[in-house]
């Protein structure tokens, strides 16, 4: 049975995360917002956030259906991938460190996001730029490297290799921080050129997943969608320092 990912059309956002996994763990799935003609597979993606009969609605995208269960959230959607297709380790300690990684890059995506809407989501880009560019400076020279660092640490501190996040296998974890790297980079060109060489290991690691042989089909074909300044990250070259 496919699985069915509902994410807005036309932006890789949050959805790239689970694309990602579904990629790497060669599963069936439907992108159903871009497989559908125009129009009606964000029909179908709505129904799903606004339908009375829907049980457990998600408060927004991405969401995946599979059977009967519809699940919400991107750190919540990847442990269930990661359970059923290898993507995490089999045993609790192991599972728990992998969704704990997941949901430190969470917050990552939230700080590179409000980086060009620090004051809502609501406003245009345009209504906020000085506050944008304040945010962005900090962002830049210090919670950029703090979060680096961190991954630069747990990367040293596994014994397994430098290429992995948690013991001797790939996870869910280590694509989304290899998307994570590439959003940075898409965004913020001049300082992660600078900062990225502090963090060798995250580096090779970002290399490594880019050429595991799935992914780097996947990053090669028509399904990989290009960063845009209509998503999480986006580049205005005033951030950039």
């Amino acid at each position: 049975m496919d699985y069915e990912l509902y994410y807005w059309p036309n932006i890789p956002g949050r959805g790239e995360f689970i694309r990602l996994a579904l990629e790497e763990a060669g599963a069936g799935y439907i992108d159903v917002a871009r497989s559908h003609k125009k129009g009606q597979g964000v029909q179908a993606l709505t129904a799903l956030l606004t339908g009375e009969d829907v049980q457990h609605p998600s408060f927004a995208p991405p969401f995946l259906r599979h059977g009967d269960l519809l699940i919400g959230q991107t750190a919540a959607i990847l442990t269930y991938l990661g359970a059923r297709h290898g993507l995490a380790p089999e045993d609790e300690a192991g599972r728990l460190w992998t969704h704990q990684l997941q949901l430190t890059i969470a917050d990552l995506v939230v700080e590179a996001h409000d980086t060009h809407h620090p004051i809502s989501s609501t406003l245009y880009y345009e209504e906020q730029k000085a506050e944008a560019q304040r945010r962005a400076a900090i962002f830049r020279t210090a919670r950029i490297p703090k979060f680096l660092g961190w991954f630069e640490t747990v990367l040293n501190r596994n014994p397994a290799g430098p290429h992995h996040l948690v013991g001797d296998a790939a996870t869910y974890a280590e694509l989304s921080l290899f998307q994570v790297i590439e959003g940075l980079r898409y965004a913020f060109p001049r300082a992660m050129a600078r900062t990225l060489g502090e963090f060798p290991r995250v580096a090779d690691l970002s290399c490594a997943v880019a050429d595991r042989p799935r992914i780097s089909a996947y990053l090669a074909s028509p399904r990989r969608m290009a960063f845009n300044e209509h998503s999480i990250f986006r580049h205005y070259p005033e951030l950039d320092g």
